[in-house]
This record gives structure tokens, C-alpha cells and sequence, in this order.
């Protein structure tokens, strides 16, 4: 007589959010606790010379964090979506290593630490278009194929970077940098549209009727290209200012569209408009550096603490509580706290220098602060929904 196998109670590697949402979340700690070190002691622990800390900080934020989080949201939406299994076990576990491999490079005091970190880091890149891709081919769920393009285009732009580290591109990073941050950009408008307004009707608790204009939808995506060539390849000061204007009057025309003030009761639906109105405001700040010559590092702050940071917390928690089997409606007392620190961080990091800006210094230092304490009060609260199995027996 033979017993049936105890069920299993580590989950990790079964789903894509589990161990990008895990890992991601503790490199974003691991990498503002080095950049602090590295602005407020001056104690610089990175390896490859070709890589400023600066360089690096905007590199890892960008493709490092940022792309760790959105590889765990789109393998497990796209399983949604298609119908069809994204990758798991063994596969999904060397994806995750490649990325973080690619993470731990620019410590290592070896003449060869860049060239393999570019195969490592472009390889990921690689690897997550081909995953993401499959399911969509073998469902024929050929709507998806934007969010595909825009990871190529993601691969495009971190190839760019390393060129431009390696000289190729007259030492010029900016290029894949800037197009990098500004694609995740594009990406989180795309899904935002797509998942927000359903998330606040599903989730304010009484009938609510949203406004989604058509005409909004299709101006703010033929514009987001207009933009990212003006700003980043043409360097069209005039032309970025403009484009920047007219997305911001889009995005906040569409973020008014979906306002109840039922919203405000509930972290796992204000953490998310917030962020899209920290987008907002970095078109507005994009626009006013052009033309008025307003420091451009808030705009980008605003984009990247603002909008990416908070979006991608968000939707951590969100995607964590629901594909685990737990009611999103009953979400951790703890978490509006962590996304308030984030929030203020983020006042303390673009908006407090436009107010006091001799205190510069101490803005920055309190925003990373801030970034740590609501990361690491993330992973105590989500570190074990994460490594074990759905509480309701599903598979994922």
C-alpha cells in the first residue's frame, strides 16, 4: 500500500511573479542601500571602472528592478491572458538566475566583469522575450504582441547601454538609459489602461461607471513614440516640451476620467493612482526643464520613484494577494503604511528640492530611507505568500 506524497509547501518556482516579485524587491533594496553608501560616505564597492555609480544607480534601477518586476507581472498575466502555461520549475528558475547573475557582475574585479555582464544581462533579455512570446504565438493571442514589441524594444535599449559602455557608441549610455526608462514608462501606460479602471470598479465596494475615451487611447500612443525620439534621439528641446504637455493634458484627462472617491479607503487602489499621477507629473516637469530649465533629474525621479516605484509596489502586493488564492479585499494592515513611506519618499525626493533645494542632500538621503523601510517591511509581510504554496490548493 502506498501513501500519497505530502503536498508541496515551496512554491517558488512555479509562477513568474513568485521569484522575480521576491527577488526584485530584495535587489531594490540591496542596490539604494549601495547607491546610499555610495552619496552619503563616498564608499564607491563597484568593481568595473567603465561603470560610474551614477551609470550603474540609473542602469540597475531601470534593468535591474524594474525589468525583475515586470517580468513576474507579465509571466503570470500573460498565463491569464493566453490561456496557455508560462514558463515554471527549472526554466523559470534559470531565467531568474541569468538576471541576477547579470546583478551581481559589477562587483566582480575582473577585466572580463562588462563583456559578461552584457551576455548575461542581454541573454535575460533575450530569454523573456522568448517566454513571453510562446504562449502568445501558441494561443494566437496576437493583441498581446504590443507588450511583446516593447520588450524587444527593451532589449534594443539595454544593448544600446553596453554598447555605449563599451565605446561603440562614442561612450554615449544615455541613449539606453533614457529610452529604457521611458519604454517601462510606455508599458505601465499600457497596462495601467487596461487593469486600473477595472481594478477600481472591481474594488470600490458599489456600482461605478468610469470614463475611458477612445480618442485618448489612440492620441497618447501615436504621441508616446513622438516623444521618445524628440526627447532621446533628436534632442528636440521644443518638440519634447510640446509632446510632454499634450501627455500629460492625456494621461490627467484619463486619470480625472477615473476618479471615485472611494479610492481613497483602499491602499491597493491609491497606491496605483498615484502613480500614474506621478507620471503625469514628470510629463509636466519634462516639459518645464525644456523650456524653463527646471532640473531634468526630478522629472526623472518622478517618472522612476514616482510612477515605476509605487506602480511596480502596487502591483506586487495586488498580483501577490490574488495568485496566492487571498482575498484582495482583506489586505495587510501594514500596507498602506509601506506605501505611504514610499509616497513620501517620493515628496521628499522631487518635490522638496523644488521648495528647499539647498537641502538637497538631505532629500535624497531621507527619500532612500524611506525606499528601504517600505521595500523591507514588503518582503517580512509578502517573503512568505511568495515562497509558499496558494492557500486554496491551486496550482501557481
Amino acid at each position: 500500500m502506498t501513501t500519497a506524497a505530502p503536498p508541496r509547501t515551496i512554491a517558488l518556482d512555479q509562477l513568474g511573479f513568485r521569484p522575480f516579485f521576491l527577488f526584485g524587491a530584495m535587489f531594490a533594496i540591496i542596490s539604494v542601500a549601495v547607491w546610499l553608501t555610495i552619496t552619503a560616505y563616498n564608499i564607491n564597492p563597484i568593481a568595473i571602472t567603465q561603470l560610474t555609480p551614477f551609470t550603474w544607480h540609473a542602469h540597475e534601477m531601470i534593468y535591474g528592478y524594474a525589468i525583475a518586476v515586470i517580468s513576474g507581472f507579465l509571466l503570470t498575466a500573460v498565463r491569464n491572458w493566453t490561456r496557455m502555461p508560462t514558463v515554471f520549475g527549472m526554466a523559470l528558475l534559470l531565467l531568474v538566475l541569468l538576471w541576477a547573475l547579470a546583478r551581481l557582475m559589477p562587483f566582480v574585479p575582473h577585466p572580463l566583469a562588462l563583456h559578461t555582464m552584457a551576455v548575461l544581462d542581454l541573454g535575460y533579455n533575450g530569454a523573456l522575450c522568448l517566454a513571453v512570446l510562446h504562449p502568445i504565438i501558441r494561443a494566437r493571442h496576437y493583441r498581446s504582441l504590443g507588450v511583446w514589441i516593447i520588450l524587444i524594444f527593451l532589449l534594443l535599449a539595454n544593448l544600446m547601454f553596453y554598447l555605449g559602455l563599451l565605446g561603440e557608441l562614442d561612450n554615449d549610455v544615455s541613449l539606453g538609459l533614457y529610452t529604457g526608462l521611458y519604454l517601462i514608462i510606455t508599458l505601465i501606460l499600457i497596462l495601467g489602461r487596461r487593469v486600473i479602471p477595472m481594478f477600481i470598479q472591481n474594488g470600490v465596494g458599489y456600482p461605478v461607471t468610469l470614463t475611458n475615451r477612445r480618442w485618448v487611447d489612440i492620441s497618447s500612443l501615436l504621441l508616446i513614440p513622438v516623444f521618445i525620439i524628440a526627447a532621446v534621439f533628436l534632442q528636440q528641446p521644443i518638440i519634447t516640451a510640446i509632446s510632454a504637455t499634450l501627455l500629460a493634458l492625456l494621461h490627467g484627462l484619463r486619470l480625472a476620467g477615473w476618479h471615485t472617491a472611494g479610492i481613497w479607503k483602499i491602499p491597493l487602489l491609491w497606491i496605483l493612482y498615484l502613480a500614474y499621477g506621478w507620471i503625469v507629473l514628470g510629463f509636466v516637469i519634462t516639459a518645464a526643464a525644456a523650456v524653463f530649465g527646471l532640473d531634468s533629474r526630478l522629472a526623472l525621479h518622478a517618472f522612476a520613484y514616482g510612477g515605476i516605484a509605487m506602480m511596480t509596489l502596487g502591483m506586487m502586493a495586488r498580483v501577490t494577494l490574488g495568485h496566492t488564492g487571498r482575498n484582495i479585499a482583506n489586505s495587510p494592515p501594514s500596507l498602506k503604511w509601506v506605501f505611504a513611506a514610499l509616497f513620501i519618499g517620493g515628496v521628499l525626493r522631487i518635490i522638496m528640492p523644488m521648495i528647499a533645494p539647498a537641502a538637497y542632500p538631505i532629500w535624497i538621503t531621507a527619500s532612500q530611507v524611506l525606499w528601504l523601510l517600505a521595500f523591507a517591511v514588503f518582503i517580512v509581510v509578502f517573503a512568505p505568500m511568495l515562497l509558499q504554496a496558494r492557500v486554496d490548493g491551486r496550482k501557481g
